[in-house]
């Protein structure tokens, strides 16, 4: 905090190479992104030095050449002609009324993005971005049920049997009374069942597969695949997904995830594949209460009883089949009326689809188990999950294993554990302080989006790309991108920053918000504000958390929310102090802004056209505070801008 013209504002302190110091007014932080990319230390350049504008641009002209394969590549699949599917007829919508549960308007909104994508004739390539029990199944048996109507056959991918299990029942149920085949090929089939499997859809006899990656082998042949549904992409490893290539070729593709690979969020957030979010919760689902604690005797005790003593069941995840016995008869010892079942990937398949069995039927209430469960297993009375050693699990297992508890209306339990006084790694520390902000119902859009910024996107479109990722760091590289993108699509933006002068005491104290990660949260969130709704919203979640907003802090939420407005409206410069009040322009192209004019209009005599070699609007607005010109200044461009 720094004392300017008699009153106190905040400034980001960057330090350069030798010792340079730049203070940075906080509107303006909006022009600082987060390094991530690399472990490596990133090269620092001088003050006032034009190193790094020279890396910025040899790193954009070759993102801007693999930009153009990436357009080109994604027109192409937009012009190529795929199959153009019928509309719906009588049998669908009696087909969609079979659904037991009412469809979020997230569903239905996917839903109709998906039958466009089909009836507009293109080769469909969507994410169903969506959190466990959001409805993306629905979605995608809605688009098998469609493709079947063409007389089109679909299959459903899957990373795990116990998944491919799951899927199964549930089409069949689904897809019982229209008298369509449906086949699972898993291992929990003999050679014989999935021989006589591959026949029926090689002669088109059955209509739908449900699959392991089993379905990547050679004699897998279909008589007319028009529609492959992919879900949990990110648990497929490289071999599998360079298969999944050739097999996706003129083909119909939805990919189904709660926490998308940062690779496939990231082309979907650039606009090189489509995607739907489904973020409304179903009914009477409540947030699960998380917390990340060390492993101790008494934590195991304690939360075993109390799950057992409500009749519920208990998931404990301990991911080292080497000594997951042992640790089962610990925990036996622990709570001795607790019934223990052991399950992990390294038993045989009818002997690890038996023990889920037992656990589903409630013959056991506790399941000691490796990350086996982390897809597929739906069981409404398993409410507390306790994580061994959580620090060494993924931001999007974590997310994903919580999800295994709070399927049904009661309150759910997660415990993340590690073992006590162990140091942990600046990204494991990340990712559970990741999985402790996102507690709220349909985070999973925001943990990948997490994901992507601890670990970055990786190799994200080849190797070349990753040297350039750590150079500038994964968020300027994104934005490099994305302009590129729009460059090649001829999306104009505007380059105003627009930089504001207010002389009035606006900052955030320490002692309101003690937690520096906490105050730079708060920054950035200001940095977002657009619209009214945003100021109260924030100011909202502000005095829930931390206590009635001190006025210096509400100045600075007004700053970045004028900012923002004026931005839009192509303002270079806001100047507020005790002499003047002005909008300051680069050019006189804001004329032809109807709105913005209606607004000059109707202030009369308050606000005036200045044609100077920066035009201006200046207001006289007769008040004697810049606070309270500033207030004048947002209903103005509140004004202007709806």
């Amino acid at each position: 905090r720094m004392k300017n013209l008699s009153v106190e504002q905040d400034y980001v302190l960057i330090e350069y190479k030798n010792g340079g110091k730049l203070y940075l007014p906080i509107s303006q932080m909006n022009k600082l992104s987060r390094y991530s990319g690399s472990d490596k230390i990133p090269q620092l350049s001088s003050l006032g030095g034009h190193d790094f504008a020279r890396l910025k641009e040899s790193v954009k002209k070759s993102i801007k050449k693999m930009a153009i394969d990436l357009v080109d590549l994604y027109s192409k699949r937009m012009n190529q002609k795929g199959y153009k599917y019928s509309e719906d007829d009588a049998l669908m919508q009696e087909f969609e009324e079979g659904f037991a549960y009412v469809p979020t308007p997230d569903q239905e909104e996917a839903i109709k993005d998906v039958k466009h994508d089909m009836e507009k004739g293109v080769i469909m390539d969507r994410l169903i971005c969506g959190d466990v029990g959001y409805g993306k199944t629905e979605v995608a048996l809605r688009a098998i049920f469609k493709t079947i109507l063409d007389n089109k056959q679909a299959a459903i991918l899957v990373p795990t049997t116990i998944l491919a299990q799951q899927h199964y029942q549930t089409a069949s149920e689904r897809f019982a009374p229209y008298g369509v085949g449906i086949e699972l090929i898993s291992r929990l089939r003999s050679k014989k069942q999935i021989d006589e499997s591959l026949k029926r859809l090689k002669s088109g006899e059955s209509q739908v597969v449900v699959a392991t990656h089993r379905l990547l082998s050679k004699d897998v042949q279909f008589k007319d695949l028009g529609l492959l549904v992919l879900d949990e992409e990110q648990r497929f490893g490289v071999a599998h997904k360079e298969k999944l290539k050739v097999l996706k070729n003129n083909l119909n593709v939805l990919t189904l995830s709660a926490t998308p690979i940062p690779r496939t969020l990231n082309m979907s957030l650039i606009g090189v594949r489509d995607i739907s979010v489904l973020e409304t919760p179903p009914i009477n689902r409540i947030p699960i209460q998380t917390s990340v604690t060390e492993l101790t005797d008494a934590l195991i005790e304690d939360t075993i009883k109390r799950e057992l003593a409500r009749g519920g069941q208990v998931f404990i995840l301990y991911n080292e089949v080497e000594t997951i016995n042992r640790f089962a008869s610990y925990v036996e010892e622990l709570v001795p009326e607790a019934n223990i079942i052991v399950a992990h990937g390294q038993m045989k398949s009818e002997e690890l689809e038996e023990k889920i069995e037992q656990f589903y039927l409630k013959k056991a209430n506790v399941l000691v188990c490796t990350t086996i469960i982390e897809n597929g297993i739906d069981i409404p009375d398993a409410n507390t999950l306790i994580v061994c050693n959580a620090d060494k699990l993924g931001l999007s297992q974590l997310y994903q294993l919580r999800g295994r508890v709070g399927r049904s209306n009661r309150l759910a339990y997660a415990y993340f554990t590690v073992n006590p006084n162990k140091v942990l790694t600046d990204s494991a520390l990340k990712r559970l302080n990741a999985i402790m902000d996102y507690t709220e119902l349909g985070s999973g859009f925001k943990i990948a989006m997490r994901d992507l910024e601890i670990r970055g996107a990786g190799n994200i479109l080849g190797k070349e790309q990753h040297g350039h990722i750590e150079k500038v760091g994964y968020d300027m590289y994104c934005k490099l991108l994305q302009e590129a993108v729009d460059d090649i699509k001829g999306i104009k933006h505007s380059n105003v920053n627009c930089q504001v002068d207010v002389v009035i005491n606006a900052y955030l104290d320490k002692d309101y918000v003690a937690d520096e990660n906490s105050r730079l949260k708060v920054l950035r969130d200001i940095i977002d504000i657009v619209t009214k709704e945003d100021v109260e919203v924030l100011k909202t979640r502000l005095k829930e958390s931390f206590g009635e907003v001190p006025i210096p802090l509400q100045n600075l939420i007004n700053v970045g929310f004028a900012k923002n407005m004026a931005q839009a409206l192509e303002v270079e410069h806001i100047l507020i102090n005790n002499s003047t009040c002005e909008l300051i322009f680069n050019n006189t192209d804001f004329i032809k802004n109807e709105k913005l004019m209606e607004a000059v209009s109707s202030y009369g005599s308050k606000a005036t056209l200045i044609n100077e070699a920066k035009p201006k609007i200046k207001f006289d607005f007769k008040l004697s505070s810049n606070v309270d010109k500033l207030n004048a200044l947002i209903e103005f461009l509140i004004l202007a801008s709806e």
